[in-house]
């Protein structure tokens, strides 16, 4: 016989079960999203929320009338087509995610689901036909990053006048920030600096690079990946130690501890992306939605960092910061 504590309990459980089970089924019938993080949780949560924030004020409520389904490349795009296929099998509605490869596996993937991608070089990796038509099952907002780089080293210059020589770190199995490295090489040729490259292909090539590029170069560019924003904690100690000043793309890295970043804002290109999938949503072809280009760029600059590294930052370049970080 069961007790009336033990009846009580038995209940409690059951209500807690069963609505477990009706939102896992209610969610298997809601409109489905894959989001596919290139790098982990805790990092982007910035992009992300600006991604949900931005569908819930299109009408979009996760666990309402839309499912996500998250998953993390932690910076190892080599799992980005087994995830990917994951998303598939599941037959979401639509795919978002960034970065060069995990679009790339997306796009081989499938030619039925539609991309949405965040922060890609989508023309010039041969994603899209064209910005203003992209065709297939690709579209969304491109990251601009060869664009940037003269800018970069522009920027870098002002807080190392004396700059001559300078080293580059790139993962070269990421095709945008491959392209990347060729735009900083062919412009700092143009500006006479000396330019030595270095390939980082997993976490454990790191520590050996600044190893070998101390005392040889006077600054630190690196070409935006995965893979390096991953380790940007490692990469910006060991700069540190090194005294090397770095110039980044994503402001995270300055967060943690790099000296500067100039890039898009990528909470507003993820946000910007939810317009994308409420269209799609609603019935609008991928391929009949333009690719958009950022609009918002910050430069941010860690004047901690500066004072560490004996920098001083002129007054004109910190009055054209977007953000200081102290």
């Amino acid at each position: 016989m069961i007790g009336r504590r033990d009846f009580i309990t038995l209940l409690g459980g059951t209500a807690l079960v069963w609505p477990l089970a009706v939102r896992s089924q209610q969610a298997r019938n809601l409109p489905t999203i894959g989001f596919l993080g290139a790098i982990t949780a805790p990092a982007q949560r910035q992009w992300t929320d600006a991604f949900v924030q931005r569908l819930r004020e299109l009408g979009w409520i996760e666990g309402r009338n839309i499912a996500i389904e998250y998953r993390w490349l932690e910076g190892r795009t080599e799992r980005a087509a087994e995830m990917v296929a994951e998303f598939v099998r599941l037959k979401v509605d639509v795919i978002v995610t960034h970065s060069a490869a995990p679009v790339v596996a997306a796009k081989q993937a499938t030619s039925v689901i539609p991309i949405v991608i965040v922060a890609a070089d989508p023309v010039s990796t041969g994603l899209v036909a064209g910005l203003a038509r992209p065709g297939g099952n690709v579209t969304g907002l491109s990251m601009q990053s060869t664009d940037l780089a003269g800018k970069r080293l522009a920027l870098l210059r002002e807080v190392v006048p004396g700059l001559r020589r300078l080293a580059i770190m790139v993962n070269p199995g990421a095709p945008a920030a491959v392209l990347e490295m060729s735009e900083v090489e062919t412009t700092a040729k143009t500006l006479g600096l000396d330019i030595v490259t270095f390939e980082i292909r997993r976490a454990e090539d790191i520590a050996p690079v600044f190893e070998t590029l101390k005392g040889r170069v006077e600054a630190l560019y690196l070409a935006s990946d995965p893979l390096l924003n991953t380790n940007r904690i490692r990469i910006n100690t060991l700069a540190l130690g090194a005294r090397l000043p770095t110039m980044h793309g994503v402001r995270e890295f300055v967060e943690a501890a790099g000296l500067m970043s100039y890039g898009p804002n990528f909470p507003d290109l993820f946000r910007r992306a939810g317009d994308y999938v409420d269209k799609i949503l609603r019935g609008t072809k991928p391929a009949d939605i333009p690719v958009e280009q950022p609009t918002k760029f910050d430069l941010v600059i860690n004047l901690t960092t500066a004072k560490a590294l004996g920098i001083t930052v002129p007054d004109s370049l910190l009055a054209r910061a977007d953000e200081v970080i102290e």
